[in-house]
């Protein structure tokens, strides 16, 4: 039976991670995987055409997938919102894996010509979170809730790298932490809309901010939105 793309690149994925923190995602590794691996290096080529780059971005991809996993046979409903949030932010670190190859990449998604696939990479997790979570906004809200994520996931992620603590317990309270910061900041404008003399000084702003929407179906890599149109 051939191996489907999916599958081969899978199996590259699995022989580059034990090169990864000696060598990075870098050239090097990517040609150890496909020795060890026995692909064909033309196919290997075809299938991860930035090299280590992609398989980088695998790597990312089966932690969001493990994270998705792990809440969909979790039990949500007894818990707050804001720790449902929180829940997924720890699963989807703790499915990162290897604290060095997490920090080889975030290294290499550093770089300016793959910084794009690294803000990427992490607006998709942000994005699998909310969605997976029940998120129905379909205004601004669609954005900045993953932008907040994103500053969450981020900060308590570079946090985790260097936490030596028993079972990462002060990543955990770290992020704890921002999520509160966040929450508190959702307060804030939830009383700034229900004061009355507040809404002359918000009424443009809000109805500006109502028209944005949401990618439509099909438009879901990367940030792009789109206007609503006018009646």
């Amino acid at each position: 039976m051939t191996a489907t793309y999916d599958e081969i690149r899978e199996a590259l994925l699995r022989a580059a991670l034990p090169h990864v923190p000696f060598d990075g995602w870098t050239e090097a590794t990517f040609r150890a995987a496909v020795a060890d691996s026995g692909t064909d290096a033309a196919l290997a080529a075809s299938v991860c055409p930035r090299g280590s780059v992609d398989l980088a971005l695998a790597a990312h991809a089966a932690g969001d997938r493990a994270m998705l996993d792990r809440i969909g046979r979790a039990q949500l409903d007894a818990m707050r919102f804001r720790d449902r949030v929180a829940a997924a932010v720890r699963w989807r670190i703790e499915a990162a894996g290897d604290r060095e190859v997490v920090r080889r990449a975030v290294t290499l998604f550093a770089l300016p010509q793959h910084a794009a696939d690294g803000a990427r990479a992490i607006w998709q997790t942000c994005d699998a979170i909310w969605t997976a979570l029940g998120d129905s906004a379909q205004d601004y809200n669609w954005y900045t809730k993953r932008a907040t994520l994103a500053g969450v996931y981020s900060a308590t992620l570079l946090y985790w790298l260097g936490d030596s603590s028993e079972g990462s317990a002060a990543t955990w309270e770290f992020l704890d932490r921002r999520i509160d910061n966040v929450m508190q900041i959702e307060k804030l404008k939830a009383s700034a809309n229900a004061n009355p003399l507040w809404k002359p000084v918000l009424s443009l702003p809000n109805w500006f901010l109502g028209q944005i929407k949401p990618p439509a179906p099909g438009r879901m890599q990367g940030f792009p939105g789109q206007s609503a149109p006018r009646g």
